[in-house]
């Protein structure tokens, strides 16, 4: 079997610090490769793999400012499309735009949906609906005007995520600053708990962190470390208290939920999207709607067991579950054609 997994260029693949869709792109391709299975890489020429890497943009256009990311996005699209019959499986990480290729080729496509983020773009999934196959990030994350070929969570890998069976008293934020991802809310909840809260994370709404954010940030009970990379990120979740997710929108997944629980680390997360299917309330963390339930819940944190985190994130989320889960996909797109779930 050979497959051609199709990476996003925003950033490197895997991404030194942010890069959620690159990241996934990794572990599924670095899984396969530990599967035996010839597997190529499109992503930057600078992406780093045990498997066959091929390219035309060397930079990520969010790492270069000189790039136009339209201009390269096509150009790395069509390098895969135009080598499209020498792999039996295509899977694509790039959003809708590569499903317009879907047509022209004879190869398979898989596109995994990372998320909506815009209802308008269905109009394209809607178009390849049954010519292509889906694959969903969680059950509620599906549109009901879609077919799926399978709910496949996404997975990391546990040898980056170091197990603390004891952690230090700071609660952490990691994930993006957006007001969606609720920057301002775990402010709150530490302050309203009284906890030391550490914020990591790429800041992608200025106006939103200089208004909402950086008054409160006095290095002292609410400390800024900026864009975290791998190693910083284990060490700052595997020592956190508890993790914070106070999200205002219908989050697909969250990659942070699942490396928090695999490092041990209880998450205390809105009610909302996908974290019913992450979070295991009373267990793994706990899912509440307010402010003040969350701070609730931080002061029940010493009643969750960090090794059953742990083990609940290993048997969900690890970067060899997600391989077998894809690898079934692959293996019925190839022997049955495309079937709906």
């Amino acid at each position: 079997m050979k497959i051609a997994i199709l990476s996003p260029i925003a950033w490197r693949t895997p991404p030194a610090k942010y890069g959620p869709w690159e990241q996934v792109a990794s572990n599924i391709t670095e899984g396969l490769v530990d599967e035996n299975v010839d597997v190529t890489l499109f992503a930057t020429g600078n992406s780093i793999t045990k498997g066959k890497l091929q390219y035309v943009s060397k930079d990520a256009y969010c790492e270069n400012p000189y790039m136009d990311p339209k201009v390269w996005e096509c150009l790395h699209i069509s390098n895969l499309m135009e080598q499209a019959d020498k792999f039996d499986i295509i899977h694509n990480h790039f959003d809708f735009l590569p499903l317009t290729y879907s047509r022209l080729i004879k190869t398979p496509m898989i596109t995994t949906i990372h998320g909506f983020s815009s209802q308008k773009i269905l109009e394209v999934y809607k178009k390849y609906n049954n010519s292509c196959s889906y694959v969903s990030i969680s059950n509620s994350d599906r549109s009901s005007e879609l077919k799926y070929a399978a709910t496949v969570y996404n997975g990391i890998n546990e040898k980056e995520f170091t197990f603390k069976e004891k952690s230090h008293d700071y609660l952490l934020f990691f994930g993006r600053i957006h007001p969606e991802k609720g920057t301002f809310e775990a402010i709150q909840i530490a302050k309203k708990s009284g906890r030391k809260l550490i914020i990591s994370g790429l800041i992608q709404d200025q106006e939103y962190f200089n208004t909402q954010v950086e008054p409160y940030i006095n290095d002292v009970d609410i400390i800024f470390v900026g864009n975290t990379g791998p190693k910083e990120r284990d060490k700052l979740m595997g020592e956190a208290y508890a993790l914070l997710h106070p999200i205002s929108f219908n989050e697909p997944f969250g990659l942070s939920v699942a490396e928090a629980m695999m490092c041990g680390t209880p998450v205390i997360a809105f009610n909302l999207g996908s974290m019913p299917e992450l979070i295991v309330n009373g267990k793994t963390g706990f899912l509440v709607n307010t402010i003040s339930e969350a701070s609730e819940a931080v002061g029940n944190i010493n009643s969750i067991s960090r090794k059953f985190c742990r083990e609940w994130a290993y048997s969900k989320f690890s970067r060899k579950e997600m391989t077998r889960a894809y690898m079934d996909v692959y293996n019925k797109i190839l022997t049955e054609g495309i079937k709906s779930l």
